[in-house]
C-alpha cells in the first residue's frame, strides 16, 4: 500500500498487537476496535492520513481488522513482515535458516499476509534485546537484509530502550543491506544524542516513536534532541511516532491518545521554535520517501 503524501504519517505504530500472554497482562491485548476506529478517524480530521503498522507474526498481527479498519476510518495502513525480538518468537525460528526466513518475507511482500489480499510494505519491527542481541535475532536481520535485496522495501528495527543501535547497523552493513533504506526504531528513550548522529551518518533514519511515552523519558528532553538535529540541518533523516500498544494508551481509557502527537507534541515542538516546514519534514517528506 503506497503513502498518501496529502497527509502526515506515523512512522511506528501498532493497530492490533496481543502480547498479553507473554507479558501476562490483558492490557497488553490492544483490539478494541471501535475505539480505535474512533481514534483513527479523528486522525484523519487531523491531517494524519497514514499509520505504519509494524506489528508482525507472533505480535498478534490481525490484516483483517486492519483491513476493516481502512475501510471504516479512511486511514492508509502498510503492514509489516518480520519477527520481533527474544521472548517472542515462534520455536521454530531457532530452527529455520536465514533463508528461510527470507523467504516468508518476500511471499508476505509479493503475495500476501495470512490468506488475505493486504501485502507487506516493509520488514519490521525486527529488534535486539536489552544490551544484548541474540544469534536468533541475528538471524532475523540477516533474512531481513536479504529480503531487503530482493525486494527493495524498508526496513524498520526496534531498540529496546535505545540500546544496540550500533550493532543492528553493522550487521545490517555486514550483510549488504542498503541503509539509506533503514529506519532505527525507539532512539528516543535516552538521551544519546552523539549515538543518533552516528546512526544519521551511517545513512539511517532515526525514529523518535516512544513520543508521550514521559514516565520512560520526557518530551520536553525528546524536544531539546530535536533541537540539537535541527542546528546541525538532520531532521531529514528523523521520523515521528507514539508506538502505542496497550488498551490503556487509547484516549477513551485514560491514556494519550494516537491524537496526543498532533495536539500536544507539535504545538510544543513550534512553540519552541519549530517551522511547519520543518514538521512536514519529518512528519511527511521523510515517510514519504522511505515507505514508498
Amino acid at each position: 500500500m503506497p503513502i498518501n503524501n496529502e497527509g502526515y504519517t506515523y512512522c511506528h505504530e501498532h493497530l492490533y498487537i496481543d502480547l498479553s500472554e507473554q507479558k501476562g497482562d490483558i492490557d497488553c491485548k490492544l483490539d478494541q476496535y471501535a475505539l480505535i476506529c474512533d481514534e483513527m478517524r479523528d486522525l484523519v480530521n487531523l491531517g494524519v492520513s497514514n499509520i505504519v503498522e509494524v506489528t508482525n507474526r507472533y505480535m498478534g498481527r490481525n490484516p483483517h481488522f486492519l483491513e476493516c479498519l481502512m475501510r471504516d476510518s479512511g486511514m492508509n495502513i502498510l503492514l509489516s513482515t518480520g519477527y520481533y525480538i527474544e521472548g517472542f518468537f515462534p520455536k521454530k525460528l531457532y530452527t529455520q535458516s536465514a533463508e528461510d526466513i527470507r523467504d516468508e518475507m518476500i511471499k508476505e511482500i509479493n503475495i500476501g499476509i495470512d490468506g488475505s489480499p493486504l501485502k507487506a510494505s516493509l520488514i519490521g519491527e525486527i529488534g535486539s534485546s536489552d544490551n544484548a542481541f541474540s544469534e536468533t535475532e541475528q538471524k532475523v536481520f540477516k533474512a531481513a537484509a536479504m529480503a531487503q535485496y530482493e525486494t527493495g522495501r524498508p526496513i524498520s528495527t526496534h531498540l529496546s530502550f535505545s540500546t544496540m543501535g550500533k550493532d543492528q547497523i553493522a550487521l545490517l552493513k555486514q550483510c549488504g543491506a542498503d541503509l539509506s533504506r533503514v529506519t532505527i526504531g525507539h532512539c528516543d528513550l535516552k538521551n544519546n544524542l552523539d549515538k543518533m548522529l552516528w546512526i544519521i551518518d551511517q545513512g539511517c533514519y532515526v525514529q523518535f516513536d516512544t513520543i508521550g511515552k514521559n514516565s520512560y523519558f520526557p518530551d520536553e528532553q525528546r524536544i531539546d534532541m530535536l533541537e540539537e538535529l535541527a542546528k546541525r540541518d538532520l531532521l531529514t533523516r528523523v521520523m515521528l511516532s507514539m508506538d502505542i500498544t496497550r488498551r490503556s494508551h487509547l484516549k477513551n481509557n485514560g491514556g494519550p491518545g494516537f491524537t496526543y502527537l498532533i495536539e500536544t507534541f507539535l504545538p510544543a515542538l513550534l512553540e519552541r521554535g519549530f517551522s511547519q516546514q520543518q514538521v512536514d519534514t519529518m512528519l511527511r517528506h521523510n515517510p514519504y520517501t522511505l515507505f514508498n
